[in-house]
């Protein structure tokens, strides 16, 4: 083989990543509101994530490709306790502490997660409910790590902060598509993250992420900056207020 033959077939071992990732198509998404307000009104509300699959040449392959997407946040520690009934009184027996648990979780799919990609894949990735790190604090058995994750997910899903739907995701023309995910009343005030995860033939070829904020208005957003700002004073005034509202209504009571 010639000096300058080898050259190019270095070149060209050296190009191909570059060109078979340029050659991979990109996502376009958007959310239909980047921050939620959360007043005394507030019952849920509906999110839609959707957004645009741009194929290079803007040629649709043969093997049409799926759309996972997520929401979820805010991640925070959390301590989690199991009761057991001792001499007829229940006691904490046992607890576990994890460091990066989501607050509100919601995954929506074109198909099942498991028909789309393998275990591996979706642990990387954190593809549904099973798949959640959440970073146990210290040493912990697993039989007892799966039995404490597992009683969060189930009073989480039931109270609607953990979603799973493998059949939220439309898509249009192999190129649009679009996903509405419900947020409860109760879900938590921070900095949520929408993903689209864009998968074909058990690889996950891009993923593009948006910001969304859920935040309190109005009169609970004075009330809770107020707590966190100057808890003192407060916490002061919650109890005046406590005095003054009973010693009126003690007043009400004595004249009927």
């Amino acid at each position: 083989m010639s000096a300058a033959r080898a050259m190019l077939l270095s070149l060209a071992a050296l190009l191909s990543p570059a060109v078979a990732h340029a050659a991979d198509p990109r996502l376009v998404p958007d959310v239909s509101s980047r921050a939620i307000d959360i007043q005394y009104s507030f019952t849920g509300e509906e999110l839609l994530l959707f957004g645009a699959i741009l194929y290079p040449g803007q040629r649709l392959p043969d093997d049409r490709a799926d759309i996972v997407v997520v929401l979820k946040g805010p991640v925070r520690p959390i301590v989690l306790r199991e009761k057991r009934r001792v001499a007829g009184i229940w006691v904490n027996a046992s607890s576990i502490r994890l460091r990066t648990s989501p607050g509100f979780y919601a995954i929506g799919s074109s198909r099942p997660v498991d028909k789309l990609v393998d275990e591996r894949t979706a642990a990387i990735f954190e593809l549904g409910l099973a798949n959640l790190s959440m970073s146990p604090s210290g040493f912990s058995e697993a039989k007892k790590l799966e039995r404490f994750e597992a009683g969060l997910t189930d009073l989480y899903r039931r109270s609607g902060l953990f979603v799973e739907n493998p059949s939220a995701v439309e898509i249009t023309e192999g190129v649009l598509y679009r996903a509405r995910i419900p947020v409860p009343a109760r879900v938590p005030v921070g900095t949520y993250r929408a993903e689209t995860y864009l998968i074909s033939r058990g690889r996950v070829l891009a993923v593009a992420s948006r910001d969304v904020q859920i935040r309190k208005a109005g009169f609970e957003r004075f009330v809770a900056l107020a707590a966190q700002r100057h808890g003192f004073l407060y916490g002061l005034s919650a109890v005046l207020l406590s005095l003054a509202l009973g010693y009126g209504a003690s007043a009400v009571f004595r004249r009927r």
